[in-house]
């Protein structure tokens, strides 16, 4: 490949954002999964001569370039993104599934595709289980843009997202351990396990510090500041400076974004940002990780064509078996104990764990040199292509066999009536709000938020012949209201014993009878 000066990377760059970009636009007019067509769309230039598109292929699938796109450049923004709207309420509540499918299920199937792997295929120690490693996360570039573009019940999402966050931490671990460290461990008998779980621990321990340290930091230097041009650079700051600092003391750069933009996106959001600023900080990352997905599954085609298939057809396919079976252990065995968590949703879930472009990035970054080196690259790239095209593309008709997404009819509609109310309530607080701040009179605002309750009227006669077609819509409200007044039961015995008003018997009585109330409203179909 000849010289590359700044000004023609650039202009290979400009050509791949259009490329990806068109692609993308075409993908959601059709209303498909655009990272799906994007892998699709870029195998094909792969395969097919395009003499103009030649320095571009060159460029594209050079191992370092490949690198330092996923997973310097993009990857920290990718999860920064995904990560900052997560509500921290909401992982709370779905921790169980959560951690047993990042770490139980992580584990799980790392320990029997590498141990499948050394028997079936004859792989060494660490070939085994660096090909275990790359496979036994899923990996969350792929699961997040997919899920969103098809849409699934938001806890299944949460918990989706949740798993596919930790869990690609625990992978790149995993990996980096089985890679360059696993035979010098096992030569050390009973002292290299103790240095394996220590650097294990050592890795993830130093991720959490670093990123709650940055996550509060940068949560309370926005608080001072209300200029969402700047706070947006903070974020910016942020997603990359955790990840930088955390790879550069060897520990879990991934886990470090996750949780201090968890930090970043719940406290900091809480204590220091307004709406304004959550609004255009959102907006920037929602850009942002478009245009960074699309590139991304566009890559991840190119980089694919550079495997010959050449009589590894037989290997291919007993990898991919191997892999789906792991996976289907890991889910159901990892689940059993999670209580009143639907068997549809391990279904999805199972097939959901998508690999993708950080086990291509994690396995070019392998020294040629490694022991079983093409053979690791042949099938985790022939794994990664079957997981986002043939899983990709079934996720969503299997959402609708298994009746994951059915909502009733006048839902939509239900929902838009609840969507604009709850904008015109928003905008009459934060009118009457600016008000008092900026010293704005009353009849210059009371016109307005007229305006504002007038429409909430006709909202509310709406809603009302909503529910009288369908009394199952006026239902759900009632349980979110009971769910919350049970909330709000418990903190006041919870208080009225921290008094010593009552006894701790009675509290303990009157917090039972209030969990049993909480677990029937969870029953309720």
């Amino acid at each position: 490949m000849h010289d590359l000066d700044l000004h023609h990377i650039f202009e290979l760059g400009l050509i791949l954002v259009m490329i990806a970009a068109g692609i993308t636009a075409i993908a959601k007019k059709l209303k498909q999964p655009y990272p799906i067509a994007l892998v699709i769309v870029g195998t094909l230039i792969g395969l097919v001569n395009i003499p103009a598109l030649d320095p571009l292929k060159e460029f594209i699938t050079e191992g370092e370039v490949f690198n330092f796109v996923i997973i310097t450049l993009f990857l920290p923004a990718l999860l920064g993104e995904a990560a900052l709207k997560l509500p921290y309420s909401q992982l709370k509540e779905n921790k169980k599934p959560i951690l047993a499918l990042a770490f139980g299920a992580t584990l799980l199937s790392f320990l029997i595709v590498g141990f499948s792997t050394m028997w079936l295929f004859g792989f060494s120690i660490p070939t085994a289980f660096v090909f275990a490693a790359l496979m036994s996360a899923t990996d969350p570039v792929s699961v997040i843009s997919i899920f969103k573009s098809v849409g699934v019940n938001k806890r299944l999402a949460i918990v989706i997202e949740g798993e596919s966050l930790f869990n690609d931490g625990l992978a790149v671990v995993l990996f980096k351990i089985s890679a360059f460290y696993l035979l010098t461990y096992i030569d050390l008998g009973v002292i290299g396990v103790g240095h394996g779980l220590w650097e294990f621990i050592k890795v993830i321990s130093l991720g959490l510090i670093i990123g709650g340290a940055l996550g509060y930091g940068f949560s309370k230097l926005t608080s001072y500041f209300d200029d969402y041009p700047l706070e947006i650079i903070f974020s910016i700051i942020l997603f990359y400076g955790s990840f930088i600092l955390a790879e550069t003391v060897h520990a879990s750069g991934v886990i470090a974004v996750v949780v201090a933009a968890l930090i970043f996106g719940n406290y900091g959001a809480k204590i220091g940002m307004s709406p304004t600023t959550k609004l255009n900080i959102n907006n920037f990352w929602d850009v942002t990780a478009l245009l960074a997905n699309s590139i991304v599954f566009l890559m991840v085609g190119l980089e694919i064509t550079r495997i010959n298939l050449t009589d590894k057809w037989g290997l291919v396919f007993l990898a991919i078996f191997i892999v789906l079976i792991a996976r289907s252990f890991a889910v159901y065995i990892s689940l059993l104990f999670i209580k009143n968590f639907p068997t549809t949703w391990k279904h999805i879930i199972n097939w959901g764990g998508l690999k993708g472009s950080l086990s291509i990035a994690l396995v070019l970054s392998l020294p040629r040199n490694f022991t079983g080196w093409e053979e690791i690259l042949i099938i985790a790239f022939s794994v990664v292509l079957f997981s986002l095209v043939f899983q990709g593309l079934s996720i969503k008709p299997l959402l609708s066999v298994l009746g994951v997404n059915k909502k009733e009819e006048g839902f939509k509609e239900y929902e838009e009536i609840i969507a604009r109310g709850h904008r015109f309530e928003t905008a009459i607080t934060e009118i009457q709000s600016v008000r008092k701040k900026l010293y704005i009179t009353e009849t210059a605002s009371k016109e307005i938020i007229t305006q504002y309750e007038q429409e909430l009227l006709v909202l509310q006669n709406k809603m009302e012949i909503i529910f009288e077609k369908h009394p199952n819509l006026k239902k759900i409200q009632q349980t979110i209201l009971q769910k919350y007044a049970l909330y709000a039961q418990h903190e006041a015995i919870e208080k009225l014993e921290k008094e010593d008003i009552i006894s701790n018997e009675v509290a303990e009585n009157e917090h039972n009878e209030i969990t049993d109330k909480l677990v029937k409203l969870e029953d309720l179909p």
